[in-house]
Order: C-alpha cells, then structure tokens, then sequence
C-alpha cells in the first residue's frame, strides 16, 4: 500500500531539471546577478561613476593629471622636471603615463555608464527614478567619450555591458565618437530633473545642456549649439552671480574671488546660481582626494635670497595667507602672467593673483621688504612667481601650527604658520554659467554673428569689471584668452585646446621658452611640437593587446 501512496505523489512532482537545481543562487553575498537590483544600488553604482571622474581630475599619477590642466599648453609648463611635458616629443608618446592613464580612466567611465544602462533597463524601480539615474549615466558617458575624442580623435564606441574578455576594438571616426556623445545628451536632456530639483554634485538637465552645446561646436552645428547654451543661459534658476555672496563676504575681495571661496560653490548650500556641476569632496569623509592645485603655485618656502651677504630664507613657512604649502611642479607662462590682462580686470585683483609679498624671516636683513616691489626676487624659477589664490581656497585651521599654549603661530605680519599640506578643501566647479556664455560665443563665431558673440563675452567681462570689447575684436583666439582668464585651472585647457586645433598654434606661441633657476633660457613645449601633436596617440598597450582586430594610431606617432 504505501508503494502505491509514493507512485501517486511522484506522477503529480514536476520533472527534475538538473541544471536548475545546480544553478547557484547566491542570497547572502554580492555577485554579478544580484548587485544592480534596488534603486540603491544603482545610485551607489552612478555615485562610483561620479568617484571615477573625480579620481581622473583630482587624484590620479601628477603626471597625467597635470596634462589635462594645463601644463605643456599655453597655460603652463612643468618647472619640477623639464623632462616632464615641456619635451612633447619625448613626454606624450603612446607609451607614456599620461597618456595610457587618462586613455584608462575614461573607458572606466565609460565602462562604469554602461553597466548602469544595460542593468537598468529591467529593473524594478520606479519610472521617475529610472530616468534619473539613466540620464546621469548617459551625461557621463557622453563626459567621457567627450574627453576621448578631443584628446585622441576617433576612439572604439563601447555601448553595451562587456561581460568577456574583448580584443577586437576598432576605431569609430571622431565625428561618430562626438555623435554618439551628442545622441547621449539629448536623451539625458529629456529624462533629467531640472537643476533646482537635484542635490549639490547630481547632473541636472541644464549641466546636460551645457555640455550639449560643447559637443554640437565640435560637430560644426552652430545653430543647435547656441539653442542648447541659451536654453542654459535663459533659465531662471542660472544667473551670474554679480553681488558679492557666501563665506568670507566680510574680507577684502570682489564676487570673483567669492566664487572661489571655500564653501562657495554648490547652488544648494552657498546659494551660487552660477554653478551648473560640481563634483563634491567631503573633508575628512570617504572619497576621493581634494582639490590638489597647488602644484600650479611657487614653491616659496623654499626661495632662499642673499642680501648684504646673509643667504636665509625669505619666509618662516608655509602660511594659509599664501594658500599652503605648494609644489612649484607648474609654473604659468609670462603669457598668462604678464600679456592677457587688461587694468581694472578683478580677476587680476592683487587678492586673487598676489604678485608681491612681505620678507618676513627676522633672520634676513631684508625682513619686511617687499620681494618684487624692492627688487629682492622679481621672479625665480619654481620658487616665486605671483600666488593663483582662485586655485588655493582655504586652508583648515586643523592645518594651523600651534604652540605649547595651544594659541596659533603667526608670522611677524600676522599670517597663519600651517603644517605640511598643499591640499585645498572644497568642492570644484565642473561646468559653470559664465563658461556656458563661453560656449555660445564661441557658436556666434562659428555663424559669422561677431556681435552677438561679442555681447556674450561682455556679459563675463562686465562682471569682472574689464573693459567692454567690440565685434572686430572677437575671434578664436580672443575666445581663448578669454576662457584663460575666466576658466584657468577649471577647464581641462588640454582638451578645449586639442578640440579646436589650436594646441599647436598656441604653446608654438606662448610656451616656447622658459627660464631656468640659474636664469638660463630652456626650451618648453612649444619648441618641440609637431603639427601632429593636435591629437593624442592611441596608448600602445590598448593597440597591442587588440590582437582581434587592428586598432589605427594617429598619424604622426610609432609605436
């Protein structure tokens, strides 16, 4: 009987399916299937994103950071090493660090977007949030595919997931590498929340826009290119900021040196209707590194004068009034020292480019003269040359040195003695309004429109208080001194210059030479360049290990 009951219960079991129930299902643990499920994990995973940018920018080898900057451009050349950059020929090869490193970042991005977009697609999360965290990741593979094609050209579009092993990429051109960048933004454009609805550090519409705007200049669609940055330029909640505002309002400085403050840039916090994207540092949090900019400032505590046949020091230290500890790695160029400015500029304020300061080592006979003003040390290879404060910020007071007491240590003339950091904490600007009015311009010039690309680089001009230009002045060049003045230190200038051509032209111009700490003239960037130096070379490991497929360089280089 109970054989019977066992063959009736077996006829109603469904047939075993083997390779169901050995397939593993992991339910404690993180694996590939289960770890973009909730509408946190994808906005932890669109957070990592936002991570990798910021590492790219802020954090990752001097090297291949400081290329992006501006160093080896008409910016800026590298005074800690003169085979750093200043060699082109020797320094950007498709085996050197900066470009192999940046080459990786960028396809993380990418690569980090499109994990999101293929995972996203079934997910179980509410419509509005889907589009949310789908036109974030759409912004930043457009960012990165953006960078690609304007320091390498044409690189392999990679739009899916890559779940094995690839070794057959080939080149799309560049015009298609700035296409699908451009289809990226105008669909991140129509699924974004506008930027009064998003936090400090998310992607709002209107940073989408801005970018959108780069990207139709780059594909010659001027017309488009100006509808995407006045759609920027005429929402009420981007204005400039025209009145002074935020943290230090109580200080000597204009509205100019506020943007720059410590705590000044996010919409949110600090009320800057200026500020389109920012990536976000939380000091003393988890995350990627600070803003370190002081690379571009001299190495003062360093510079040692000779007067009256006594060799000191001509500081006691590093102070918070001189914007801490900097390197002297980057050295501007006498071009964007000495030949862009015009009188009455603020942005040329002795409060933002400090170009004299006080000997205040007692030990000097020369304690309280002025360096340059007295002829002490006009300007010394990497150790003085005037101080950038818009890159400095504000230094902690957990930084300032204290004595026994516990009562800060001060300078003869009052400025805080800190320790060892060259690190500025705040937050930094990635797209601002005034660079948006930059963009358009640049579109009015594009269609023959001088005067009204005239009336926007007024509208940056008159907040500066700088004087008012004329149609027959403007042109590209014009353009670009004006995105220096504005923007230094904010735009990756490598790549505004590689995407217009102009890298060449430029440092051939403004970077040729440079003097050396013994006062002799060296050769820089613009001594070694090659018209094939507009364009990056594809990284040689990326070529090697394609072994599937051919993946072209650009003309000019050898592997």
């Amino acid at each position: 009987m109970m054989a019977i009951v066992w063959t009736i219960a077996l006829a109603f079991l469904p047939s075993c399916d083997e390779n169901a129930f050995l397939e593993e299902k992991p339910l404690s643990i993180y694996a590939a299937e289960n770890s973009l499920v909730t509408l946190q994990d994808f906005q932890m995973a669109v957070n990592q994103a936002h991570y990798y940018v910021r590492v790219m920018l802020f954090s990752m080898n001097n090297d291949a950071r400081m290329g992006l900057w501006g160093p080896g451009t008409d910016f800026a050349f590298v005074a800690c090493d003169v085979n750093k950059l200043n060699t082109w020929k020797a320094t950007i090869v498709p085996n050197s660090v900066q470009t192999e490193t940046v080459w990786q970042y960028l396809y993380v991005i990418v690569n980090q977007s499109n994990l999101i977009l293929t995972r996203i697609k079934n997910a179980d999360i509410a419509e509005a949030d889907k589009n949310k965290l789908r036109g974030q990741a759409l912004f930043l593979r457009a960012y990165g595919y953006r960078i690609l094609a304007n320091l390498y050209g044409g690189v392999p579009l990679i739009l899916e997931e890559i779940t094995a092993p690839r070794r057959d990429f080939v080149r799309a051109s560049r015009e298609e590498t700035y296409t699908q960048a451009k289809n990226d933004l105008i669909e991140a454009v129509s699924i974004l929340p506008d930027i009064e609805s998003v936090r400090d550090g998310e992607i709002a519409k209107q940073a989408a826009q801005h970018l959108l705007s780069e990207i139709y200049i780059s594909l010659g669609e001027y017309t488009n290119a100006i509808a995407a940055a006045s759609a920027v330029i005429n929402y009420p909640a981007c204005k400039l900021m025209k009145t002074r505002f935020g943290s230090k309002i109580d200080q000597r400085g204009d509205v100019c040196s506020d943007l720059h403050r410590q705590n000044n840039q996010n919409r949110i916090s600090a009320g800057n209707t200026e500020a389109l994207w920012v990536s976000q540092y939380e000091y003393k949090g988890v995350g990627p590194g600070s803003t370190e900019f002081n690379y571009f400032n001299p190495y003062y505590s360093g510079l040692t004068i000779t007067v009256d046949g006594v060799t000191t020091t001509a500081f006691v230290g590093n102070t918070a009034e001189k914007g801490g500890r900097s390197t002297g790695w980057s050295q501007p160029t006498n071009y964007f020292f000495d030949e862009i400015w015009e009188e009455g500029d603020l942005r040329n304020a002795d409060y933002i480019i400090v170009r004299d300061v006080q000997i205040d080592n007692p030990q000097s006979p020369a304690f309280g003269k002025w360096l340059v003003k007295d002829g002490i040390a006009p300007r010394i290879y990497r150790n003085w040359y005037p101080l950038l404060m818009k890159i400095s910020g504000d230094v902690s007071t957990d930084f300032y040195r204290t004595d026994a007491q516990g009562n800060y240590m001060m300078t003869a003339f009052g400025e805080h003695l800190i320790n060892n950091t060259n690190l500025t904490f705040r937050d930094s600007y990635m797209f601002r309004l005034a660079e948006t009015y930059l963009l358009r311009a640049e579109a009015h010039l594009g269609n023959n429109d001088l005067n009204a690309a005239a009336a926007d680089i007024n509208e940056i001009r008159a907040r500066a208080q700088a004087p008012l230009i004329n149609a027959s002045q403007v042109d590209i060049d014009y353009i670009l001194d004006e995105r220096l003045r504005e923007l230094y230190t904010e735009e990756l200038r490598m790549c505004t210059l590689c995407r217009l051509g102009k890298f060449v032209d430029r440092v051939r111009r403004y970077n040729k030479t440079y003097e050396g700490a013994n006062g002799e003239q060296l050769e820089s960037t613009g001594t070694s360049v090659e018209d094939y130096h507009n364009l990056w070379p594809i990284p040689f490991s990326q070529i090697d290990r394609n072994v599937d497929a051919v993946l072209e360089q650009n003309p000019g280089y050898t592997n």
